[in-house]
């Protein structure tokens, strides 16, 4: 049952808040989560993910700090590198092309470490991202892109450890409770209405923090903000982020800020459901294009596939993808490279063909000029410079010559059999608009004054992505602004009479 009040209500029940839950229990206040989900479909976009967070770590004992189980023969057969705060700062402008808002920027950046640490002292576990982030090179791992660390289960381990650290921490979760507006007067927030369980009710509460995602699953939205044709992108995660949250907050004043145009969009099964499917999570995307050459419905290539590495790129080229005719893309591969393909291209609900010849091969993309497609290909093969050797943990410059698109990386020859080719669409992830915050998380208002008792985190905060986003920036970001706006709120709500 929700109580008549509490001192915090966080609105959401994915990473950012519960760890803002967390954070705000540590002052010794009642807190309650509200999920507007059933808790069969709970946790948010947080569950659809791989776990990945991207931290700052100046080496191998900082990464033991947060896995103390990794072994000796890892330590000795993996070179985990460093990701220092430098690197991650220059990750962040070049991605956002230095639109990222700089006190934001510099929070995520210099609070990584230490929140990941605090996570983990909270009992969520962590391990090196192998199957995904390092490839096996002359006997040993090298991880690439400054991505390492990801929570163990990925993001359903990852939301069943918060939910069982809240829970030991006294926090209420109340299900099926979607907030429905904010209570407040000229002193701030004064509480929440919530439709719980098909009753609306009024919870009051000192400090609301809000932490319940985006807009992508609205389309309506979505075509307002994104653009005509994205009420066609299929939606990565949960149904449930239909930006609830901003619009609370925009009813009674707060700023909009951030990319309202932009979001974090993938290369997605052609085929797969028009929302998340929780049986199969993150495993629709599909990755591994840098090693292959993607053709449209003309049977031309459209994007440099090998511009960067996958997790600077991912991002922005679903945006790509659904600006193709028909919206959708062929990723080709020939053997050379299946062994390095990620996991998710190996499940059963993929659509994929396969043939022992490129004619063959081109005559089964469906929808695709095959004529054209096969003289594309051929093309791609001579321009490629094979005198490059081909390494898949760095940009090593294996290219072409002489394209109208350049493949920069990666480039190989298309002429090994057999020959797989896997059909992707435009898969989004969040939505990167959102509400203005200040360095302590609060929400400010159009005027730039902070709203008293009102507080954000995760992908309902915007400043943070223009165009692109750096792989395991979010998760990270939800953390970080997560602890931040629990700890102001909790504060706040113990000092209040």
């Amino acid at each position: 049952m929700l109580p008549s009040s509490c001192d915090v209500v966080v609105v959401g029940a994915g990473n950012a808040a519960f760890c803002a839950a967390l954070a705000a229990a540590e002052s010794g206040v009642s807190v309650v989560v509200i999920e507007r989900a059933p808790e069969a479909e709970c946790g948010g976009n947080s569950r659809f993910t791989a776990g990945a967070f991207r931290c700052v770590y100046d080496g191998v004992e900082d990464l033991k700090a947060l896995m103390p189980d990794l072994t000796e023969e890892e330590i000795r057969n993996t070179d985990f590198g460093t990701y220092t705060e430098d690197k991650f700062f220059d990750d962040m402008g070049r991605v956002t092309e230095y639109r990222t808002d700089p006190e934001l920027c510099e929070l995520l950046v210099t609070r990584s470490k230490e929140t990941m640490r605090w996570m983990r002292a909270k009992g969520i576990r962590f391990a090196p991202i192998y199957g995904r982030q390092a490839f096996k090179v002359d006997g040993k791992f090298k991880f690439w892109g400054g991505l390492t660390v990801e929570a163990w289960g990925g993001g359903p381990g990852l939301v069943e450890g918060l939910t069982a650290a809240a829970r030991k921490s006294g926090i209420a979760v109340a299900y099926e409770a979607r907030a429905v507006s904010l209570i407040s007067d000229d002193d701030g927030i004064k509480g929440v209405r919530i439709r719980h369980q098909g009753k609306t009710t009024n919870v009051a509460a000192r400090c609301v923090i809000l932490a319940a995602g985006g807009f992508q699953a609205n389309a309506e939205w979505r075509t307002r903000y994104l653009g005509p044709g994205w009420d066609l992108a299929k939606i990565r995660g949960t149904r449930f982020n239909t930006g609830d949250g901003i619009r609370m907050a925009l009813d009674i004043g707060a700023q909009p800020t951030g990319n309202w145009s932009g979001c974090h969009a993938v290369g997605w099964d052609r085929n797969a459901p028009e929302f998340g499917d929780l049986s199969v999570g993150d495993n629709f995307q599909k990755h591994s294009y840098p090693f292959s050459i993607m053709l449209n419905a003309n049977g031309e290539r459209f994007v440099d596939e090998g511009a960067d590495f996958r997790n600077y790129t991912y991002a922005k080229y679903g945006r790509v993808i659904l600006n193709q005719p028909g919206q959708f893309a062929w990723q080709i591969f020939d053997s050379k490279v299946l062994h390095l393909l990620r996991d998710e291209y190996r499940i059963k609900r993929v659509t994929k063909v396969k043939a022992d010849t490129r004619e063959e091969l081109v005559g089964k993309l469906e929808d695709v000029n095959a004529e054209k497609a096969l003289a594309t290909i051929k093309t791609y093969n001579a321009a490629v410079k094979a005198d490059v050797p081909f390494n898949p943990n760095i940009k090593d410059g294996r290219g072409t010559v002489g394209l109208p698109i350049p493949k920069s990386n990666w480039a190989n020859i298309i002429d090994t059999p057999p020959f797989e080719a896997y059909a992707v669409t435009c898969g989004i992830t969040f939505t990167f608009g959102g509400l203005k915050i200040d360095g302590a998380a609060r929400v400010l208002d159009t005027d730039g004054q902070v709203i008293p008792g009102l507080y954000a985190a995760g992908e309902l905060v915007g400043g943070l992505f223009y165009f692109n986003y750096p792989g395991g920036t979010g998760l990270m970001a939800g953390s970080v602004f997560g602890k931040i706006a629990g700890t102001s709120a909790g504060q706040r709500a113990k000092q209040m009479p």
